[in-house]
């Protein structure tokens, strides 16, 4: 890759006392790339995702996200600068409708304070940013509807849109398509990726179980194991390599 890296992990580690929970990994994320992190249940994928959005703070090696050291940043911060993670809004605030989900989303990324919400949905900037959010993501019909009232595959669309709606540089997604019917995934999928594209997003970075989708999806597999990444390969690549293959999938994924 010529371009520089917009996410570059070097030689990040994570302990608590005694256990290590992730050890000596490297990533460097580019524009364009849509990467899978898969690996057996406890192979460190979440620690990875939490440790590149400030989650958690390395307890070794560094993140820098465009060219900046991030482990003094909050997620909060982050996520205003660029580097966007699944809000899981819905799930924190089920009364609010759709519109309102959204416009919480473009207050953050406008900088509006909170204690201003009721007049922040009136403003031009955020009625904006709630409408090209909700174009992209196919959800304009229910912008008045309660968050809890929609169809489970809508609302996980909601949980990424809230995301999106601060147009990152990169978005962060843990299982989007968790309890999602086989039949709805690929929808949520195409979806996903239409409004990335639509929106400018400059990277995914997906944690998934559903090997269907991590080998239709993705442009790159990051494999986990025990703390330790294990592969890092152009999909086709890792879908070849049946060794690491049999680690990701025959230890408890589904």
């Amino acid at each position: 890759m010529n371009a520089e890296p917009l996410l570059k992990a070097s030689n990040i580690g994570k302990s608590y006392r005694q256990f290590v929970a992730l050890e000596g990994v490297n990533l460097n994320l580019y524009p364009g790339e849509f990467v899978s992190v898969v690996g057996p249940n406890g192979a460190g994928k979440t620690t990875l995702v939490n440790l590149l959005t400030g989650f958690l703070t390395p307890t070794s090696g560094s993140v820098q996200f465009l060219g900046e050291d991030i482990r003094k940043s909050s997620p909060v911060e982050l996520s205003t600068r660029g580097l966007a993670r699944a809000f899981q809004l819905v799930s924190v605030f089920p009364d609010l409708t759709v519109r309102e989900t959204l416009a919480v989303a473009a207050c953050s990324r406008l900088s509006m304070r909170w204690r201003i919400f009721r007049d922040a949905r009136r403003h031009p900037g955020v009625i904006d940013v709630v409408s090209r959010t909700a174009k992209a993501f196919r959800l304009e019909s229910s912008l008045d509807m309660p968050a809890r009232s929609l169809p489970h595959g809508k609302r996980k669309l909601l949980d990424v849109a809230s995301a999106f709606a601060l147009r990152p540089k990169i978005v962060l997604l843990d299982e989007p398509t968790a309890g999602v019917s086989t039949a709805d995934k690929h929808g949520v999928m195409e979806t996903l990726l239409a409004a990335a594209r639509e929106m400018d997003i400059g990277a995914i970075v997906l944690i998934e179980h559903d090997m269907d989708l991590v080998r239709r999806y993705s442009s790159r597999v990051v494999a986990m194991q025990a703390g330790r990444k294990i592969a890092d390969q152009p999909a086709a690549e890792f879908f070849a390599n049946e060794e690491v293959l049999s680690i990701v999938v025959g230890k408890g994924d589904h």
